[in-house]
């Protein structure tokens, strides 16, 4: 499959429905047919009236092909359909910023199929039939609607990560949080606008391990004005989405990681209780390479002596993802949606949940080149049979669009930016300054991971091991609000962040990492500042207060100390989590209460769906793990 930039625009506007569903999802569809079409009307009225007149987009869809780069046929019912490489070819910032604000309005039909990535077929999670989901391309000023129907025998809800969700806290999408779950065979409106968030970032499942299966996607905001550091006119941007792959379902490898047992099985070997699954190879757009399986390549043919924005995000589960592109030097300008000093490296790595920006200069020999994720390793504590942790793409320019690299170059990058060093992410500086203002909130949690008296291995954030409210969401159902007749559950540790007599509550969350391992941690609803961070205990150590890092999505070294700063302005109930995969759904995360009397204003425009769904949750009786 090949994409290029001048064939994008022929995708531009085109309305393709969804590939067919196999047998075992058509009683589902014909079910919710009139339901979606009603949502649909919904949503034009909904957008039109809370968007302040904006016009209506065309609905945006994302086409689906068989892995072999073909339209989908009869053969292809109940199978999930790989992306063409085109379709990670982006508008991009100059061709977004010719269009008028606008709501773009999505639908995603969420299924269970067979799939195979990298040629091994296995259970999957997809949105429209295929893998990943489609992409999302808006400009800040837009308002965004997307009608969620599901067709899958569990619930679920989908998170657009990095977004603020302000005043609007219950699209936040996450589980036990802002809803209860889009129970099967029901549909959910997610409608929001972007406030200040601009960037590269992602939207996914937040319902247990169902991303690590298949439900997620890239997610753009563009910024009408932006000008990039250093940086002459982009002729072109591409998304690329990184992430490990797992051959047998989530939900089967959770029950045997919170087992008392642990994992078992060709691999494993030893005491295994609290050894986190690990993957069998991984995908670069969808696609990666396993086995004796003939190999296929998600691949771009691009201009000669031309400047590409390269959108970077990682949606794996547990493993970070070491990108880079043979003979060329990569230039970092953005990190999880903040411009920064621009950064030459030879390669990066990506954590899970994370997002970069580099400039890629197709200035070298015409060629093709290979685009390399490592997935990386230093997590594991074994390794699965047939294990394929290096994964390829194609980059191509000034030769035919069917030329592949050399063969002899697999296993090794000779490239020329090998020389320089790959990424430091504590390195990175805001290219726009920024201060942040004084304290005037302090909270201390640790982090840690144990077993437990029943000999179960889970993870804390102080005493506290999270799990998810069944049928309910803190958000919706007074937890931490104090309010008669409410308790806390134990499983639920909520910080709340009072409202201010007057001014602005400023937060400084002291994390004490007690585990041997790094956890790439994700705050809802805010990108705080990187205050200070170093090993062992806090002990005074002075803060950077002079342009700090930004993000919302950072790693907490094993057995060291991390300040975060951010101001509490956005009312909500706000999940901060590890983003592996494993350690969240094993009790890794907590929440803030934000505001709470802010926030029960709010709830007073809720959508009244929310509450009827937690109702049918409770009528389903359907437990969910993590």
């Amino acid at each position: 499959m090949t994409g290029s930039i001048d064939d994008k625009h022929s995708l531009e506007g085109s309305e393709t429905a969804s590939p067919r569903p196999d047998s075992h999802h058509r009683r589902w569809i014909r079910t919710l047919a009139i339901a979606a079409g009603g949502l649909a009307v919904l949503a034009v009225g909904l957008g039109v009236g809370l968007g302040v007149g904006l016009r209506l987009h065309s609905r945006d869809r994302a086409v689906a092909t068989s892995v072999n780069g073909t339209n989908s046929t009869s053969a292809d019912e109940g199978r999930v359909l790989a992306q063409p490489s085109s379709n990670f070819v982006l508008k991009g910032q100059a061709a977004m910023a010719k269009e008028p604000a606008t709501m773009r309005y999505y639908e995603f039909l969420l299924e269970e199929r067979t799939g195979s990535p990298d040629g091994s077929d296995k259970p999957m999670l997809v949105v429209n039939g295929m893998y990943p989901g489609p992409t999302i391309e808006v400009n800040n000023d837009d308002r965004v609607v997307v009608n969620v129907t599901n067709a899958m025998s569990n619930a679920s809800a989908i998170h657009w990560h990095g977004l603020f969700q302000r005043g609007t806290p219950w699209f936040d999408g996450t589980n036990s949080v802002s809803q209860c779950g889009i129970p099967p065979g029901h549909s959910f409106l997610y409608n929001f606008t972007l406030d200040t968030f601009v960037g590269t970032t992602w939207w996914h499942s937040h319902y247990s391990t169902q991303y690590t299966d298949g439900l997620s996607g890239a997610f753009i905001v563009y910024n009408r004005s932006e000008t990039l550091p250093s940086t002459p006119s982009i002729d072109g941007e591409l998304s690329i989405q990184l992430s490990d792959l797992y051959h047998r379902f989530s939900s089967d490898l959770l029950t045997q990681y919170l087992s008392t047992n642990g994992m078992t099985g060709a691999g494993y070997s030893g005491t295994t209780q609290g050894n986190e699954p690990v993957p069998d190879a991984g995908t670069i757009n969808g696609i990666g390479q396993w086995g004796d399986s003939t190999p296929s390549y998600t691949n771009f043919t691009l201009a000669q002596n031309s400047t590409y924005r390269l959108r970077i995000s990682n949606h794996g589960s547990f493993a970070a993802s070491r990108f880079s592109v043979d003979n060329h030097t990569l230039t970092v300008v953005e990190a999880d949606g903040v411009l920064v000093d621009p950064y030459e490296v030879s390669g990066l790595v990506v954590q899970v949940a994370q997002r970069y920006s580099v400039i890629l200069r197709t200035n070298q020999t015409a060629g093709a080149y290979w685009m390399r994720h490592e997935v990386q390793q230093d997590a594991f504590t074994y390794t699965e049979p047939g294990f394929q942790g290096t994964q390829l793409g194609v980059i191509r320019y000034g030769v035919d669009n069917s030329t592949i690299p050399s063969s002899a170059l697999v296993s090794s990058d000779p490239g020329s930016g090998s020389s320089l060093p790959d990424l430091d992410s504590t390195a990175l500086v805001p290219y726009v300054p920024e201060s942040p203002p004084n304290a005037t909130f302090s909270t201390y949690v640790t982090v840690s991971m144990q077993n437990t008296g029943n000999n179960q291995w889970l993870s804390f954030v102080n005493s506290t091991s999270w799990e998810p409210l069944q049928g309910k969401a803190t958000l919706l159902s007074g937890y931490g609000f104090n309010e008669i007749g409410t308790s806390q559950a134990d499983s639920q540790l909520i910080v709340t962040i009072p409202d201010p007599t007057s001014g602005t509550q400023v937060v400084d969350l002291y994390v004490q990492n007690y585990d041997d391992g790094d956890h790439p941690f994700h705050l809802h609803g805010y990108k705080p500042w990187m205050m200070g961070q170093g090993q062992g205990r806090y002990q005074g150590q002075e803060l950077n207060t002079k342009n700090p890092m930004r993000r919302d999505t950072f790693v907490l070294p094993a057995y060291s100390w991390t300040i975060l700063r951010f101001v509490a302005d956005n009312p909500g109930m706000w999940f901060f989590h590890c983003h592996l995969t494993w350690h969240m759904a094993s009790g890794l995360a907590m929440q803030f209460l934000v505001l709470p009397n802010a926030t029960t204003s709010l709830l007073a425009s809720a959508p009244p769906v929310l509450q009827e769904q937690c109702k049918t949750m409770q009528t389903l009786g359907q437990a969910v793990v993590g």
